[in-house]
């Protein structure tokens, strides 16, 4: 069975080896990135929703989060929800392909995006204002980073940035794209990722479920086929 590296930051890093060792897979904890929470405070308007494009916002948002449980969630995947539940929101919509799915045939509403300080747009029909709370800024990778990726592993994208970090730690070691597995949570992950990966599969829901669901597959090399 081929190891797995999982690449997000803190919590959801260990949060994610934790899921990945349930399921009987070996996870790498490598995370390529650390948060910052930002001060910040909740503008004068009265959204329609709150728009969760990462866990990360609910995470780190702070205290600031309290005047703002009254209004319903559109959360871009299940690990954004669930951190938003997790926090005392109701979820009123949970995307399953990223951002431009989540808000493509909604009625025109007003959004307040809870967001970071690097966030994707998307084109769309919606008021949206973004409120930065947290930074997250490229961690060092650990020691045995390039020894791990000469082990044929299995790596989980769970974003673009992600990818983009991935893609150059790995072509600066030297090492050979074609030994390494990708499974992102997103279309526009894997596209971040670049070419000449041994495989890209895409996960079909943003959820760690999902995704380690490819991930046992791709591990156990039971699945060829590029997403």
């Amino acid at each position: 069975m081929r190891p797995v590296m999982i690449l997000r930051p803190e919590p959801g890093n260990t949060k994610s080896c934790a899921a990945a060792h349930s399921v009987g897979l070996v996870s790498l904890s490598s995370p390529l990135f650390s948060i910052t929470p930002l001060p910040w405070t909740a503008p004068p308007l009265q959204p329609d929703a709150i728009l969760i494009t990462s866990a990360n916002a609910i995470r780190h948002g702070g205290p600031q989060l309290s005047v703002l449980r009254h209004i319903p969630v559109w959360a871009v995947g299940e690990i954004s929800a669930q951190a938003a539940r997790d926090a005392g929101f109701t979820i009123s919509r949970v995307g399953q392909a990223g951002m431009a799915e989540l808000l493509t045939g909604q009625p025109p509403a007003r959004l307040l995006h809870l967001c970071g300080e690097q966030r994707s747009e998307s084109p769309h029909v919606h008021q949206i204002v973004a409120v930065t709370v947290y930074t997250s800024q490229p961690a060092p990778p650990p020691p045995d980073f390039s020894r791990w990726i000469g082990e044929r592993p299995v790596v989980l994208l769970h974003s673009p940035r992600a990818a983009q970090r991935f893609t150059t730690l790995v072509d600066a070691q030297g090492q050979s794209r074609a030994t390494i597995s990708l499974v992102a949570i997103s279309a526009a992950a894997a596209c971040a990722a670049g070419p000449g990966w041994e495989m890209v599969a895409i996960a079909p829901q943003t959820s760690d479920e999902a995704m380690l669901e490819l991930a046992w597959r791709c591990a156990a090399d039971t699945i060829r086929v590029e997403t």
